[in-house]
């Protein structure tokens, strides 16, 4: 036996071994997330860009020695669900060294969509030769090369929407991978910021691997090894009571996306079998839509994320958000499909829009299992704006990315938030002086979109208004959808209202489609409407 596999074995053979004790359990589930929630701030703080030190776009969490996730933060769920596929492509890629970060992106090899860049790093304690931890961070940077200013293009293959990096060392054993930094800057429209971006990510990592080491030292590898270990356990347990109370049987959802965005197909369609059977769930995506020509392709890692998204929602608000959460349920999503596209199929929107359009029609098939716990449907985009162009200050080219809320459904205990990212999306609103200070725009009208909310018993929560004036020609990209089908009510309640995109020049107005990409002059306002929330039972009669 090689030491290596040696020290394994007895880390597990202690894990196994080691008694974890309620209370010791709680203490340690609240030590790794609140490691996994310092490194979300360390970026936030850090960040060069508006996009994360703003919105927060952003991820960080902590896995185990055999790279499965512990902790979360309370960051994005599109990203959490999915970046346990990132570290374990890192893991089987390379034999990691301390020292040593792992860069990738790409969506067919652990990745999302391609503006979401995952850093990843392997936790070694001292004197020992394999990880007892990783640490990884994943941040949306606003620019990532490609057709279109802000990398989210009308694709129609993954080759235009920027850069791909496969899991490469970005540092080697402490090293940093000069010419592969500098490659990777050169294929962006804004080197300065994406280099702060990836330094703060970096920085996120250091201060996970600092936050473990120091409670090894304190309480030994052993016992951290064996609390990982059992809050996986208790994940798994919490999942499979809850699938315990769900009656078995066969629950179908089904949902349309407006369209592929490419001119090709119209209401692609998202269909769901949810089978309970003995405290295991199985969510059959077999009927779904083939992939499409467009950008919302999906990859596998969206569709278990969403899935994952929904499972955490419905276990108790203190349940780890580990791994073991996922053990009883299996997801089948045949490669091909709108939610597990082949390569080289488009997938920029498959992460922000069709994750969307998924959790929506896992809740609907929720709704016929459990039909006085789930809430009506959201607003189910996230309307994506993207805006690049050369900034009359200086010349130099700037990219802006920035998704918008809507709102939220109504559920069997009250309304919806109105004005609120829901689901997939935990990001905020670029705030107004931000904006304006980073980029060439003037902010025209921020409300409240009344009475677009679903009325019910319970009322869905109302869309926004978003006015934003242009100072200098630009080139804009829109990503949205609910602009042809609206969010759902359930119960009797009606639907949110649709959202909608214009453009104002000289008070004449343009409807756009809710896929568009198009230059813009100066003076011009494109005016955003997201949709509400839908309504949640019958309204009842005075």
């Amino acid at each position: 036996m090689n030491l290596a596999v040696g020290e394994a074995f007895l880390l597990s053979f202690i894990a196994m071994t080691k008694e974890v004790s309620a209370v010791e359990l709680e203490i340690y589930r609240t030590l790794f997330k609140s490691i996994a929630d310092e490194m979300g701030t360390v970026l936030k703080r850090t960040a060069y860009s508006p996009n994360i030190k703003e919105r927060r776009d952003y991820s960080c969490a902590v896995f185990d020695a055999q790279a499965e996730v512990v902790a979360m933060g309370d960051h994005m769920p599109v990203h959490l669900g999915s970046m346990p596929m990132s570290v374990q492509t890192a893991v089987k890629s390379f034999e990691l060294q301390p020292g040593d970060v792992v860069i990738l992106n790409d969506p067919y090899d652990g990745g999302t969509h391609l503006p979401d860049i995952t850093l990843i790093m392997p936790v070694f304690p001292p004197r020992r030769t394999r990880p007892c931890a990783y640490v990884a961070s994943r941040a949306h940077h606003s620019d990532v090369g490609g057709m279109s200013p802000g990398s989210m293009p009308l694709s129609q293959e993954i080759f235009q929407e920027g850069i791909r990096i496969p899991p490469v060392k970005l540092y080697r054993e402490g090293e940093l991978n000069q010419d592969l930094l500098k490659t990777l800057l050169y294929n962006v429209r804004t080197p300065v910021e994406r280099e702060g971006d990836l330094a703060a990510q970096l920085a996120s990592l250091r201060v996970g691997e600092k936050r473990l080491l120091e409670l090894i030292e304190r309480n030994d590898l052993g016992e951290l090894t064996a609390a990982m270990q059992a809050l996986q356990t208790y994940a798994q347990r919490v999942s499979e009571a809850l699938l315990e109370s769900i009656p078995d049987g066969s629950y179908k959802g089904e949902d349309h996306l407006d369209d592929d965005g490419a001119g090709g197909s119209d209401h692609v369609k998202i269909a769901l079998e949810l089978r309970v059977e003995n405290n295991r769930l199985t969510a059959d995506f077999s009927q779904s839509d083939p992939q499409v020509k467009g950008c919302l392709n999906a990859v596998e890692a969206i569709t278990t994320s969403a899935v994952n998204y929904v499972i955490r929602c419905l276990a108790p608000p203190d349940t780890p958000s580990a791994a073991g959460l996922m053990r009883p349920v299996k997801v089948v999503a045949p490669e091909g499909t709108i939610v597990n596209a082949r390569f080289p199929a488009a997938t920029a929107a498959g992460n922000v829009e069709t994750s969307q359009r998924i959790v929506d029609v896992v809740l609907r098939a929720f709704a016929e299992a459990i039909p006085d716990v789930i809430p009506a449907a959201s607003s189910g985009t996230m309307n994506n704006l993207t805006v690049g162009g050369l900034h009359p200050a200086n010349g130099e080219p700037f990219s802006y990315y920035e998704t918008m809320g809507g709102g939220m459904g109504a559920g069997p205990k009250g309304d919806g938030d109105s004005g609120i990212h829901t689901h997939m999306t935990n990001s905020l609103n670029t705030p107004v002086e931000a904006l304006e200070r980073y980029f060439p725009f003037r902010i025209r009208e921020y409300r409240m979109r009344s009475n677009s909310g679903g009325r019910g018993e319970y009322n869905g929560g109302d869309g926004l208004v978003r006015s934003i004036e242009f100072l200098s020609e630009c080139q804009i990209t829109i990503l949205s959808e609910r602009r042809k089908t609206a969010p759902y009510g359930l119960k009797g309640g009606r639907n949110g209202k649709r959202g909608s995109n214009q453009l104002v020049l000289r008070g004449r107005r343009k409807r756009l489609p809710g896929k568009a990409s198009t230059q813009v002059m100066q003076a011009e306002v494109l005016m955003v409407e997201t949709p509400g929330g839908g309504g949640w039972g019958r309204k009842k009669k005075n």
